[in-house]
């Protein structure tokens, strides 16, 4: 297709508009960040019956992008006995993999930057890639806690991708694909055929109730586990290691640390979503307003509404467990993680299997 002069069809065209795509998202997803961050803050606020940041613009909505000058602005400090080059790529390497994992993250039917049919394994593989950038912080700081933490976070997020993993199995065993956008279209028609609920339009496909509800459970704590988020945040815990991996951390590389956990924590958030709350459809059985009937463009900003409202709604429950839970030791931590959560992922695959197999067929 050629237009003035200009064609559509040639490599360069298309690599300018997957540039588009990719800055789209990445600013748009930031800004959100930001907000995103001021909410966990006025949800804690909350819980303890303060105001929370309330001063930098109105209600304290500024207040997330004066954080960010005040980092900006801030000197850079590099402690005499660290491994500087290391210990500057480690926040880069820890937010590049964070954003690299919205690639493949739908938000409306045909609307992600790339549409792969591997989009859960390539979540998997670089949410695996992560802990990279905290290991590399851990050991450049030279310094015995931040080693200690960054210790810790390989440890815990090992622990819990192998839960993590089985309990992608059981859902890419429903859908029967590992492509994300695949997994959300199988979950048309209302709240009763999400994975959380068996997925599948068939009454007879809700018997699954009792295995993915408790795997919807095991994912959510399994997700606060691998973002080291409270009551899961012992790579941290200031009571015993200071600050953790970051303790040494300053101005701009402690931003970018911050960052990367948030990406990781609301990529998480939509990945919940996607895979056991139907992704971007309503609640109910859309055919009711006559969804199909609509211009593209507005049936896809409906689309967006519904995934985004989902997304808040899972990161509300992990700000209220940062807010309301207290932090597990250790080695509860790892307890939970090898002695409960992967033998019951694993019997939740076996048994997912053998309804696939042995089941009503389609």
């Amino acid at each position: 297709m050629t237009t003035g002069g200009i064609s559509f069809s040639t490599p360069l065209f298309w690599s300018l508009l997957t540039l588009g795509q990719i800055l789209l998202v990445t600013v748009v997803l930031l800004i959100g960040i930001a907000f995103l961050l001021l909410f966990d803050r006025k949800v804690w606020a909350a819980v303890q019956w303060r105001k929370g940041p309330n001063v930098v613009g109105p209600f304290g909505l500024f207040q997330s992008f004066a954080d960010l000058l005040k980092f900006v602005f801030k000197e850079i400090t590099i402690p005499a006995g660290a491994d500087k080059f290391v210990f500057l790529l480690a926040p880069v390497i820890s937010v590049t993999f964070a954003l690299a994992a919205w690639a493949v993250i739908p938000f409306a039917p045909g609307w992600v930057i790339s549409n792969i049919n591997v989009g859960v394994l390539f979540l998997l593989a670089i949410s695996s890639l992560g802990v990279y950038g905290i290991i590399m912080g851990g050991w450049a700081s030279n310094s015995k806690y931040p080693f200690l933490g960054s210790l810790r976070s390989a440890a815990q997020m090992v622990s819990y991708e192998v839960s993590i993993g089985f309990i992608l199995i059981t859902v890419i065993l429903l859908a029967g694909s590992m492509n994300l956008q695949t997994i959300v279209e199988q979950q048309n028609g209302g709240l009763l055929n999400w994975n959380v609920f068996g997925g599948g339009a068939r009454w007879s496909d809700k018997v699954m109730t009792v295995v993915m509800l408790p795997m919807s459970v095991l994912f959510f704590i399994s997700m606060l586990a691998e973002t080291n988020r409270p009551p899961f945040d012992l790579p941290e815990a200031e009571s015993e290691l200071v600050a953790g991996y970051q303790v040494e951390y300053s101005s701009t590389p402690y931003l970018l640390l911050m960052l990367a956990e948030y990406c990781n924590i609301v990529a998480m958030c939509a990945m919940i979503s996607i895979l056991f709350f139907g992704g971007w459809h309503a609640p109910f059985p859309e055919s009711w307003i006559g969804l199909q009937n609509w211009p593209p463009l507005v049936a896809h900003l409906w689309a967006l509404m519904w995934i985004l409202i989902k997304i808040v709604v899972a990161f509300f429950m992990v700000a209220m467990a940062k807010a309301i839970v207290p932090r597990y030791r250790y080695d509860q931590l790892m307890r939970l993680g090898w002695k409960v959560f992967l033998p019951t992922s694993l019997a939740a695959v076996v048994l997912v299997a053998a309804w696939r197999v042995f089941g009503p067929q389609a």
